[in-house]
């Protein structure tokens, strides 16, 4: 596959007058070809406006048409491993292994979606048959299910070149919904960008479906995105990114005469509770486990564990002591881009200056614009809670230690925590017993609690939620990875005394389809 630096609408390619940028490789600092350039305000209309035109036939496109479709994009991965892997590894200085990984961890997920809509019962069909003697007034025939929202706009994500951009998570679960997708790649990868759309539009074509159902546009600034979120037939936002990147494009999605909804998955400190029976099991282990958590991928996972709270307990100073020596004997990492590595730098300085940095990695001979070094800081409770913002996610290799005295403690700071997307207890089967109002109170902090695992590590399968409260995202009530992320993408439509014929097929009494429904309020399997 050739890159050519241009944006693909609905399968054609872009033309070269928008502004020109390149992907810059993180170990060097050099510019890779080719020059890639902006998508014009013409071409992102052009493509919302095929996007639209494609609704049409998209939306009405059976399970099995759209799970066929899904699954020659995930071959379609497969067979292009290697390019895609090697070209993410240029632009991100990811390690091979992992983005090889991330190839069939993307693959994955689009069979994920196409075996959840070929069975077809994700539509949650409901049928309450007409009463017409029912007193004192009858019943008309009423039924429901779900159908996509139109258009979707999809915001590339920067630390998963693959899993969360051009054909992630958010793409598949949108088209497996019926939702055409018009991305707007991240610009720190777009020659990975371009080959997985690549890919997508061969697919496309491949299935006979109209070319809008896809779309890839590229912007090295905040014009094309901007235009997508503003467009009146673009219905639903996906973005994975930073809280400053997702509030705007909130603000932006609500501000619209027309508000649409926005799925951001933000910002998240990932607190982990340290309890008695972990330091009991083994300090040193603890701290290695914790340092190659919050050290993975350079620290630029969105469930880093940015928040540690210890206990005062037996084994807590050779658990800090290991963990020291850990952080100091590591080396510089290699950051996404400049600007992540400027705003790491930033945001550790000013953390310095409010709690004790209490260990780094030692200086080496790496200092790259995109270099990064691994830092702990160390506070007490009442410094966290007289300082909130301390429980807030920093982009990199650091992690905040909490010096709790009890289990009171534990409460007080969980209690002052924002939304996460995950919150982590460590300990033994005594401990969970003995902080069961710990585990209520972080039931509403968090999207995913974790008993005896480091939170870094999202298993995509159906019940999996990665989502939580503000400001981990815009909305707890979804999640971006497994299959309940189809959800974000569709809406309830209810169907009063339609003649059997025309009712879509998941609500004809013969069910058709096979599916599961709900028929007078009664779990109805076929």
């Amino acid at each position: 596959m050739e890159l050519t630096g241009q944006s693909l609408i609905g399968g054609r390619r872009g033309t070269r007058e928008g502004t020109g940028f390149q992907a810059m490789n993180p170990q060097g600092g050099a510019a890779l070809e080719p020059i890639y350039h902006s998508a014009t305000s013409a071409e992102v209309n052009e493509a919302v406006e095929l996007a639209s035109v494609a609704f049409a036939s998209y939306s009405q496109a059976s399970g099995a048409a759209r799970a066929a479709f899904l699954r020659r994009i995930a071959d379609g991965l497969e067979h292009h491993r290697d390019a895609l892997a090697e070209r993410a590894h240029l632009e991100t200085a990811l390690p091979m292994p992992r983005l090889l990984g991330e190839v069939s961890r993307t693959a994955g997920q689009l069979r994920l979606f196409a075996g959840l809509v070929e069975e077809g019962s994700w539509v949650n069909a409901r049928i309450d048959p007409a009463l017409p003697d029912r007193q004192p007034m009858p019943r008309p025939d009423i039924r429901s299910m779900l159908r996509p929202l139109g258009p979707v706009a999809v915001f590339g994500a920067s630390n998963f070149p693959l899993a969360f951009s051009v054909a992630g998570g958010d793409t598949a679960s949108a088209l497996a919904a019926g939702c055409p997708v018009v991305v707007k790649a991240h610009p720190a990868h777009p020659g990975t960008g371009e080959l997985a759309a690549q890919i997508i539009t061969e697919a496309v074509a491949a299935q006979r479906l109209h070319r809008g159902v896809f779309s890839l546009v590229f912007d090295s600034g905040l014009e094309a995105g901007t235009a997508l979120v503003r467009h009146p037939l673009i219905r639903a936002v996906a973005f994975t990114g930073s809280l400053r990147g997702g509030r705007a494009l909130m603000d932006l999605a609500a501000g619209r005469p027309d508000p649409i909804p926005c799925f951001t998955e933000m910002s998240s400190g990932n607190p982990v509770f340290v309890l008695p029976g972990a330091l009991r099991k083994g300090p040193a282990a603890l701290a290695k486990g914790l340092f190659g958590s919050f050290t993975l991928g350079a620290g630029q996972f969105c469930t880093k564990p940015g928040i540690v709270l210890v206990p005062e307990s037996d084994g807590a100073s050779d658990f800090v002591q290991e963990l020291h020596a850990h952080v100091a004997g590591s080396g510089a990492s290699a950051l996404l881009t400049a600007g992540i590595a400027r705003e790491y730098s930033r945001a550790t300085q000013a953390r310095a200056s409010q709690v004790r940095l209490s260990a780094h990695a030692g200086e080496g001979e790496d200092s790259s614009e995109f270099a990064a070094r691994a830092k702990l800081f160390e506070a007490s409770v009442d410094d966290l809670l007289a300082n909130p913002p301390l429980a807030d996610e920093i982009f990199g290799p650091d992690t905040l230690l909490v010096h709790c005295s009890g289990t009171q403690d534990y409460l007080r700071a969980a209690q002052a925590l924002d939304g996460h997307l995950t919150a982590t207890l460590l300990g033994d089967d005594e401990d969970l017993a003995a902080n069961r109002e710990l585990i209520r109170i972080l039931e509403q902090k968090a999207g995913r609690l974790i008993f005896n695992g480091f939170p870094t590590g999202v298993e995509v399968c159906h019940a999996m939620v990665h989502g939580g409260p503000y400001p981990s995202t815009s909305d707890p009530r979804f999640t971006s990875v497994g299959s309940l992320a189809i959800y974000r993408f569709a809406r309830p439509v209810c169907f009063q005394g339609f003649p059997q014929a025309m009712l879509p097929q998941a609500l004809q009494d013969a069910n058709p389809l096979g599916i599961t429904r709900l028929r007078d309020g009664k779990l109805e399997v076929s």
